[in-house]
């Protein structure tokens, strides 16, 4: 779909607003519909289907689990997760470490808040972290996995590309979709970065405070979906992390 086909449109979602799963050991917040929470004017947004806000307790998580045809990537603020999963990859996912799973034609995974079995350092801290799904260019490719340590590139303070199927993000993770990427940047108070531009983009603010140019303040939790807009600055209020989705693409299309 082309942007001049588009009405341009920044639409601003509060925290509380969001659906919310809570069970014992995970409190887990959905940007979009999601297992029992479903509405189908909020299953997605360009390419993004998931964007999930979760705290794990420790020694707890997801059990193993199937997916299938889904670019998934996992973003940890605080805390480590363990990832198992059938293709053979396990290893703990820490802040400033981008992972990227690809489903494919099918892959089993589990996903635990337990690296002291590993390390031997028992902790008893919850894991906070994203975890974003977008769809493939196609279904059934094989099933694939890529993590890529970015923390000195976000000490920087600008956005960074975590995970990308766009030909100009070299360093990135690479995702199977080529119209689709996503940033992540760390802002101390008063730091600014400028979003690109696209058809479709989507700016999630994981925690702290920013100013959104021409929208105003947002806070923990608090999502704007762009259409047919962008370059907008975003400014940290408080120290703060945001993860924006740029995308060429929409399921609508």
């Amino acid at each position: 779909m082309s942007a001049t086909l588009l009405t341009p449109q920044v639409d601003v979602r509060r925290a509380a607003d969001r659906y919310q799963t809570r069970i014992a050991w995970l409190d887990s917040k959905h940007s979009f519909s999601f297992g029992q929470h479903y509405d189908p004017a909020n299953t997605h947004h360009g390419l993004l289907l998931v964007n999930n806000d979760d705290v794990v307790k420790p020694g707890t998580g997801f059990d193993t689990h199937p997916h299938r045809d889904m670019e998934i990537v996992t973003w940890v603020l605080q805390g480590s997760l363990v990832h198992q999963d059938s293709t053979g990859h396990n290893g703990v996912i820490y802040p400033g470490l981008a992972q990227r799973m690809s489903a494919g034609t099918g892959i089993l995974h589990s996903e635990k808040n337990d690296s002291w079995r590993l390390d031997g350092q028992v902790h008893q801290d919850p894991v906070h972290f994203v975890q974003m799904w977008v769809v493939p260019d196609e279904p059934g490719i094989t099933p694939g996995y890529e993590q890529l340590e970015i923390d000195d590139e976000l000490l920087q303070g600008g956005l960074v590309p975590v995970a990308s199927g766009l030909a100009r993000h070299e360093a990135a993770i690479r995702i199977k979709n080529r119209h689709a990427a996503l940033y992540a940047a760390r802002l101390a108070p008063g730091q600014s970065v400028r979003l690109p531009e696209a058809p479709f983009m989507h700016l999630f603010v994981p925690r702290g405070s920013v100013a959104l140019e021409g929208a105003g303040p947002l806070e923990t939790g608090d999502s704007v979906r762009f259409t047919a807009t962008g370059g907008q600055q975003v400014t940290a209020t408080e120290p703060a992390e945001i993860l924006v989705w740029e995308m060429h693409a929409t399921l609508d299309a």
